[in-house]
């Protein structure tokens, strides 16, 4: 018989939530820099937590229910700022969480923005095109005042695209008197580029995380050329780092999605698989010029960066250990927990965070953004110069600050962000 301690002994450990790692690391960072108390207490809770519950009829006119969040987190530094996801994991702890990130992320890159998060509990691939658009336009409706182009304004995140921008944009849109119609285009962002969308949006994202990889290799004096680096998620963000990363002589030996995982030590084609992913419905499973693996075994690929680029709390405990790259550059949100974090710390591996390494989508948003309210047009040169400008400003800012201060590059980024909300804070008091 196996005493009941022994039990408890092998009993699994749940796994931290999304809510539970941003909430210890900011309170850690807020140590750190010896955040005032008031604004400790500001800053861990939400503004407002917006839930709604909507009918949508189905194209064989049954009518479902749908659950849709907005959770605005802070608005000191400007409008609240960040994407709307549609996946079955979407729930209100999460929106939490990844609106607190949104806020750091803003202050973090120095825009005019505060932070929020949201999205409907679905998984899309169930609903045809049709009623996705109706699914978008009666969540926008519903939504309501919660948004606008100067209060909260969304983008896409996680199964959301410039399609369900512009479903967005042209509901909100047709809800404001005929005067006013216009001058709100900038309610989201993220929209299609003939809808008042920014050239190399879609983009902006992945080249960010390539940006900043390209960042840590020449503060290192490394050379990309030759690197071995693997990817999970293959949507936007995976895609164009891969793509990017490829153009510098670096090599894509392990890709992974909610379809499979595949490996090819000596190099997979990144335009070949998102050739392959897009004819398989954004599944990069049984691609032919790769092996198949077990899924467990992904993290542990024999590579020198990693770049998870799908959902939270992929990088746990239980598979930081097994990790081969010196460096984690975060695509994703929340990509590696609390826990494995130390892990790999302790172990010597770098992590680029995700309010810095990801950030290249919200900066792209700005620009989008002010690209409508002024009635400008950027070309893509443009774009990415400014782009590429800002995401050096934000590394450099963050690695010398991680390297005077001798901590690592997550605390650096949060301490930062976090100072500039309590500075604007502390000049402008706290009403009345």
């Amino acid at each position: 018989m196996i005493a009941t301690s022994e039990v408890k002994k092998q009993k699994k450990q749940p796994t931290r939530g999304m809510m539970e790692n941003v909430m210890e690391q900011f309170h850690s960072a807020a140590d750190k820099i010896e955040l005032h108390p008031s604004i400790r207490k500001i800053l861990g809770i939400t503004n407002n937590e917006i839930v709604v519950h909507f009918p949508v009829k189905m194209d064989n006119g049954d009518v479902e229910i749908f659950t849709g969040y907005r959770v605005q987190h802070n608005n000191a530094l400007g409008p609240y700022k960040g994407g709307l996801r549609y996946h079955p994991t979407v729930d209100i702890d999460a929106a939490r969480a990844l609106a607190m990130w949104m806020t750091w992320k803003t202050s973090l890159a120095g825009l005019p923005y505060g932070g929020g998060k949201g999205g409907i509990q679905l998984d899309p691939k169930k609903y045809s095109k049709s009623e996705l658009e109706r699914i978008t336009r009666r969540f926008t409706f519903a939504l309501a005042d919660n948004i606008g182009p100067e209060h909260d304004i969304p983008a896409p995140d996680v199964n959301t695209n410039s399609q369900t921008m512009a479903w967005m944009a042209d509901t909100y849109m047709s809800t404001r008197p005929p005067a006013e119609r216009s001058a709100n285009q900038h309610v989201v962002t993220g929209k299609p580029a003939g809808s008042g969308g920014l050239e190399g949006r879609d983009r902006a994202t992945g080249y960010g995380v390539f940006l900043n990889i390209k960042f840590w290799a020449q503060r290192n004096n490394e050379d990309l050329n030759g690197k071995r680096f693997i990817v999970q998620g293959f949507g936007n963000v995976g895609y164009w780092a891969a793509h990017f990363l490829e153009k510098e002589g670096a090599k894509l030996v392990a890709v992974q999605d909610a379809s499979g995982s595949i490996h090819n030590s000596k190099g997979i084609h990144v335009e070949d698989l998102n050739n392959y992913s897009k004819a398989n419905n954004g599944g990069i499973g049984n691609f032919p010029e790769a092996d198949e693996m077990d899924s467990k075994d992904f993290f542990s690929t024999d590579c020198d960066i990693c770049i998870p680029a799908a959902l939270g709390n992929q990088i746990t405990k239980e598979n930081a250990p097994d990790i081969k790259a010196q460096l984690i550059a975060e695509g994703a949100n929340g990509p590696t927990n609390v826990d494995g974090e130390k892990i790999l710390l302790e172990r010597g591996v770098t992590i680029i965070p995700d309010i810095l390494c990801n950030s290249g989508g919200v900066v792209g948003s700005y620009f989008e953004w002010l690209q409508n309210r002024n009635g400008e047009l950027w070309q893509l040169d443009e774009v990415m110069a400014k782009l590429d400008k800002k995401m050096k400003e934000s590394f450099s800012k963050v690695y010398e600050y991680s390297e005077r201060e001798s901590m690592d590059m997550r605390t650096a980024a949060y301490c930062l962000a976090i100072q500039r909300i309590e500075k604007a804070y502390v000049e402008r008091g706290i009403f009345p």
